[in-house]
């Protein structure tokens, strides 16, 4: 592990007492991660929608039976790890895989290099009210399975930061020891492969406020981000960020690799076409 629990919440509570957002950025690339680095970002998460997202595909492919989860995430530590300077690196783990020890896992990924963990695949994008979610949870692959996988981790000595979708599960993850809750929203919007159905921001701003205060209501120390949805561009985080109380930073996945990649390359392309010779 290459930075404790301790040392990762350092750095972001003197981000928090600086005035800065804190900001975490998904890579699924190394070259991701080399930029979001240098960019000032205060956490790096990897995990294996990342992978399938920078390959053009939607993020929610993390989500069907395409590969190996847990495997992937390890898979791109051995690229994201050796290129990241000085920005600990958490690994998205599927905490519902009933084919690992999961305790056995997260010490495998702290001698990895990693110095946390998020939920993801998180059964938490399913719908509650859907036949599928509630055979998940029926038959042991439920969200409690992501809970218990936070847990461990810190029990572990990890940075944890997990993604909820209700005050219920906020309340859940902060008891199980939660340092940053990430306030999720959905799949992100904008782009070639984003979604397009979302809440808007005012409707976003609520839900993470509920999520924000569930958590506080548990612990004080427990801080807060918002993640995904309507909140894909930077003005879309800082209309959140001012638009609640207490919230402290974004994470960015496709908001951060994808969209900017997206329009990088075409533009470049483009320009090169347009040569007079």
């Amino acid at each position: 592990m290459k930075y404790t629990r301790a040392e990762s919440l350092d750095r972001i509570e003197s981000t928090i007492e600086s005035g800065d957002p804190v900001i975490g950025a998904g890579a699924g690339t190394g070259i991701s991660a080399k930029f979001a680095e240098r960019g000032g970002v205060d956490l790096l998460i990897i995990y294996n929608s990342g992978r399938y997202r920078m390959n053009g595909r939607g993020s929610l492919a993390g989500l069907l039976p395409y590969g190996d989860a847990n495997e992937i995430v390890v898979e791109m530590g051995h690229e994201v790890i050796p290129v990241v300077e000085d920005t600990p690196v958490l690994a998205g783990v599927n905490g519902t895989d009933p084919f690992r020890e999961m305790s056995v896992f997260i010490e495998d990924l702290r001698r990895r290099g990693f110095s946390g963990v998020q939920n993801f695949p998180t059964v938490g994008l399913i719908d509650e009210d859907s036949s599928y979610r509630k055979n998940l949870e029926e038959t042991g692959m439920g969200y409690d399975k992501e809970v218990e996988m936070i847990r461990e981790a810190n029990e572990q000595g990890m940075l944890t930061c997990p993604y909820v979708f209700t005050e219920e599960q906020a309340k859940a993850m902060t008891e199980a020891g939660a340092d940053v809750i990430v306030s999720h929203m959905g799949l992100t919007t904008s782009g070639d492969i984003g979604a397009e159905t979302a809440l808007d921001l005012d409707d976003a701003a609520e839900r993470v406020q509920a999520h924000h205060d569930a958590a506080k209501s548990i612990r004080d120390d427990v801080h807060v981000i918002c993640h995904g949805g309507p909140i894909a561009w930077p003005d879309d985080a800082e209309y959140v960020l001012n638009n609640t109380e207490g919230v402290v930073g974004f994470f960015g996945a496709s908001s951060i690799e994808r969209l900017a990649t997206e329009e990088a390359i075409e533009n470049q392309a483009r320009k090169f076409k347009e040569i007079d010779f």
